[in-house]
């Protein structure tokens, strides 16, 4: 799952900020994830989750990454409730597929209000994208055939 010719924790920025080196504002952490900020927010509530730990993509993952998944999504979840979205069911989380990552480093996506999103944040986050695939896809994947297809 580890990339060993991926990049560095010196080069790869979410290392860094995963590492506490980046000056980012950590606003939930615990020992295998992070959960900060979006630089370029597509919703009014945009996280990102990153593992410590290095992993390319989603497209690395497989069958016994579903705990990390699901403990990326969990953390999504928790981000929203402690900022006080109010419709939980309005909240969209997701993967982009490589090569359209701008890190690559495995990043969950967590967006609230989707329903509320501009018509680019439909197209770079929406779950009909060819670039993104949304955590329920990756797990329902990685049960059935054991990686992301």
């Amino acid at each position: 799952m580890e990339s060993p010719d991926g990049p560095d924790s010196d080069s790869c920025p979410f290392c860094q900020i995963a590492n506490n080196q980046a000056g980012t504002e950590i606003l939930l952490s615990d020992d295998e994830l992070v959960c900060f900020r979006d630089v370029k927010p597509g919703a009014d509530h945009h996280y990102l989750i990153v593992c410590r730990t290095h992993i390319d993509s989603c497209k690395a993952l497989l069958r016994d990454s579903i705990p990390l998944v699901e403990h990326m999504k969990a953390m999504g979840m928790s981000i929203m409730e402690k900022n006080k979205v109010c419709d939980l069911d309005d909240v969209r989380m997701g993967f982009h597929i490589p090569p359209f990552s701008s890190v690559p480093h495995l990043h969950l996506h967590a967006l609230a209000p989707a329903s509320k999103m501009n018509i680019k944040s439909q197209l770079r986050y929406g779950p009909q994208s060819h670039w993104f695939i949304t955590v329920d896809k990756v797990l329902s994947q990685l049960r059935t055939h054991g990686k992301v297809k």
